[in-house]
């Protein structure tokens, strides 16, 4: 392992037995608090008997409320406790996290979310295990928020090939990572008890809320009339007590009560949408105050990003303490006898729902664009932890296809697989110098010519993304990313596994001649492997020599060593290979790139070592 890598990796886990610690101290202090509160409201009710019955007079009233004055401040300091201690857990769980991804603890680090499948026409989704279980996404999402999540997912299959817009992004991560602090404070947000860390944030509640549009008419007469019949009843009830009037107010109960009834359940909806709403702001309220109020660098790549939440009169925490303020107010039915008691008296339901209504103008003109600087911070928060615990990992410098004449199409030096431990990864250097150019991958099975393609594939999606990539350089231009891996039959369809490779293999010739500005760069895992070696061969050929002549580039790997005469005849058409030995009766590979033919194969050996009947030739 880097030895920056495993610098971190020993902070990360001194951190999480130091939180540990102190959160075993608080849980303690915790257990404590229960007796305290235990024996202060015990006290208020024993001593208040106790000087009732042993001191006349009202003395006992005044020990009493000491006695709950007492309670009420241990039950504050118990609650303060509380938050502290939710804050060192979800401190502690979130460096628990950061261990868990730095060393691909996969069975620690939260599943991959699942978005809606691509795959089957998707240029390269399905090949790269980009999604799923222990894949590519789950290494990098640490999102907060379900949207936040989706643009992270749409950067890497989405990419916007604009050199200027990935270079901004590289910056803006860049300064993410110098920002530790951040990064705990908002992903930990992730840990909190009012949020799940697997089903992250969804704005749905909200935005449906927001689109719903405003109240009828018809419900602001209903309102005025049920407000006055409620001041009325309050006067007679007022009258009656002073023996001014007979008690006529409980026939006005009796009509308000009926009225309310009726059309309580015409605008049910309504409080029941207050009490959705006061649940999902609620859990985004501290996450919005942290984006609005953290102290940013001077510089601006960020400033800028959330320029939208500073901006005066448009700042989400003063706005949402209102907003939560009045939802909480107008889901009073939750505490059932306190609802009925005050509505009773006025149509408390009502009105709140009335003053809520008239904020959704005002946050339909604000939320789309909170939500959205939201989704960008809580995207690059997770690009940026990716960088911050692959101190190794470079940002490559990515160039459009006018600015490259002097340049290589691609350049890595020590390129690895992300997915892959650092005690088993094994990294090469490789170049692609110009259009058209043929990677023609030889070597016997298991020597690492898919994980190789793999490696390229991952690492050109990071690129493109904005984030660091496995290795110690890189430069590249604008590509259009192709791959042809894991190439699946259809049974629903009715396709075999042959005619499925067909179809793809012909999907990237298309995209090779669409005259598009920017070039494709295919991966090729064993080229038409679901036919005979005959009728392979000759396919193969034909189809090599047809992308030779195309101005896309990429790699090729196949078992087939007479493809590889095909360098003889095209300059275009590169052979490398990777190598294997025999030790000991067992296949010993290094996985190490290197230039020619394979000099050898090895599927007779294998299967002479496990027991096969392999006639001698």
């Amino acid at each position: 392992m880097d030895i920056k890598k495993q610098k971190r990796l020993s902070q990360l886990q001194k951190q999480h037995v130091w939180l540990q610690k102190i959160e075993n101290q608080l849980l303690q202090k915790d257990k404590r608090f229960f007796w305290y509160r235990l024996a202060s409201f015990g006290a208020a009710w024993i001593g208040a008997i106790l000087i009732r019955f042993l001191i006349p007079g009202g003395y006992w009233v005044a020990v009493f409320l000491f006695f709950m004055f007492v309670f009420l401040v241990v039950v504050l300091f118990h609650r303060k406790l509380d938050r502290v201690r939710n804050r060192y857990q979800n401190t502690r769980q979130w460096v628990n996290d950061q261990i868990s991804r730095l060393s691909l603890d996969w069975s620690q680090i939260s599943p991959s979310l699942h978005f809606k499948s691509v795959e089957t026409v998707h240029p390269f989704a399905s090949d790269l295990n980009l999604f799923g279980p222990k894949s590519l996404f789950q290494l990098l999402d640490c999102t907060v928020s379900l949207g936040g999540s989706q643009r992270l997912h749409d950067w890497l299959l989405f990419p916007k090939l604009d050199a200027l817009q990935i270079q901004k992004r590289q910056q803006q991560v860049n300064e993410m990572i110098s920002l530790p602090g951040f990064r705990r404070a908002y992903q930990a947000m992730k840990n909190d008890p009012e949020m799940d860390a697997n089903t992250r944030w969804d704005d749905r509640t909200l935005l449906n809320w927001l689109n719903q549009g405003t109240d009828k008419p018809s419900f602001n007469v209903w309102l005025l009339g049920l407000s006055g019949l409620a001041i009325i009843n309050l006067t007679l009830f007022i009258l009656a007590t002073q023996g001014l009037m007979n008690p006529f107010w409980q026939f006005g109960l009796i009509l308000y009560a009926a009225i309310y009834l009726f059309k309580y359940q015409e605008y049910k909806s309504l409080f029941e949408e207050a009490f959705t709403l006061n649940q999902s702001l609620q859990t985004i309220k501290s996450t919005f105050k942290l984006l609005e109020t953290y102290p940013y660098p001077a510089s601006d790549h960020l400033r800028e990003i959330v320029s939208g939440f500073t901006r005066a009169g448009s700042q989400p925490s003063k706005i949402l303490r209102k907003i939560t303020w009045i939802t909480s107010a107008a889901s009073l039915q939750n505490n059932q006898i306190l609802w009925l008691v005050v509505n009773v008296l006025i149509p408390w339901d009502l009105w709140f729902a009335k003053i809520l209504d008239s904020y959704k103008t005002q946050l339909t003109q604000l939320v789309p664009g909170w939500l959205d600087i939201w989704y960008e911070i809580d995207a690059l928060a997770s690009l940026a932890n990716f960088a911050y615990l692959n101190p190794e990992y470079h940002f490559p410098d990515v160039l459009d296809a006018d600015s490259s004449l002097n340049y290589p199409i691609i350049q890595a030096s020590e390129l690895g697989h992300p997915l892959i431990s650092a005690d088993n990864k094994v990294t090469n250097a490789f170049n692609v110098n110009e259009m058209g150019e043929i990677a023609l991958i030889t070597g016997s099975n298991m020597s690492g010519k898919s994980t190789f393609l793999r490696t390229m594939g991952v690492n050109l999606v990071l690129a493109y993304a904005g984030a660091p990539v496995n290795a110690t350089q890189m430069k590249l231009v604008l590509l259009r990313l192709f791959t042809c891996i894991q190439v699946s039959d259809s049974l629903a369809d009715g396709f075999s596994y042959f005619y499925a490779e067909v179809r793809r293999l012909k999907s990237l010739l298309d995209l090779a001649s669409d005259g598009q500005k920017h070039p494709v760069f295919y991966l090729i895992d064993e080229i038409f492997r679901g036919t005979n070696n005959q009728e392979r061969r000759i396919g193969s050929q034909s189809y090599v020599r047809k992308l030779a002549k195309s101005s896309a580039c990429g790699m090729i790997s196949t078992h087939d060593l007479e493809l590889a005469k095909l360098g003889n005849e095209n300059n275009h058409i590169l052979n490398y290979h990777f190598r294997d030995d025999v030790v000991n009766d067992r296949m010993v590979f290094d996985y190490k790139l290197r230039s020619g033919p394979s000099p050898s194969t090895n599927a007779l050996k294998i299967m002479k070592n496990e027991g096969l009947p392999v006639e001698e030739i």
